[in-house]
């Protein structure tokens, strides 16, 4: 049996995964309900796997955050923790990241060995191109957006589907966060 691999992407309505401008994290809608709820997420047995490009995001994010900012949110603290493979042709460890480990080599090869071997579920947050590259390979079993209220159609930044195939999407699960976040849950097939 196979390891259910999860793509965990946060969108604004316009499908980006970012902002820039004067938008903060989450662009300022979190709340406790999704926070608690993403915590929750995190909370589960899994192995993350990340591209480079975001790894090295999220390792100058959390070296230049302090205790009390939001990169620190539980949530974000217990995915650092969680056993990581970071799929790089670029990276060599060690990491600054516990428990994670570089694989060289074509991501779509590295998850799919990943997906065979791993007694665990995997999750990827962000890795934007890797996980299109995935999904186009049919390796992406859930697509989970968290959407959030906001267009930003002048400041967006990730595209998070530029360049991707087309897709079907069978609704899975979905849940409104603090009254005003979709989280929507797809499991996605080539078109």
């Amino acid at each position: 049996m196979t390891a259910t691999y999860t793509f965990d992407v946060f969108s604004s309505l316009d499908g980006y995964g970012a902002a820039g401008g004067d938008w903060t994290g989450y662009w300022g809608k979190q709340g406790p309900e999704l926070l608690d709820h993403r915590l929750d997420l995190y909370g589960a047995e899994q192995r993350m796997v990340f591209g480079a490009n975001t790894y090295r995001v999220f390792a100058q994010m959390l070296a230049a955050s302090t205790e009390e900012s939001d990169v620190r949110d539980p949530w974000v603290t217990r995915m650092r923790s969680l056993p990581a493979t970071v799929v790089s042709t670029t990276l060599e460890g060690p990491l600054d990241w516990p428990d994670a480990t570089v694989v060289s080599g074509d991501a779509v090869d590295v998850v799919a060995r990943l997906k065979e071997e791993s007694e665990v579920p995997l999750r990827s947050h962000g890795s934007l191109s890797m996980n299109r590259a995935l999904m186009a390979a049919g390796l992406v079993d859930r697509l989970q957006v968290t959407l959030f209220p906001v267009i930003t159609a002048q400041t967006g930044l990730d595209p998070i589907f530029r360049g991707g195939a087309d897709f079907d999407l069978e609704l899975l699960e979905n849940r409104t966060l603090d009254g005003h976040i979709q989280e929507l849950i797809y499991r996605p097939t080539l078109h």
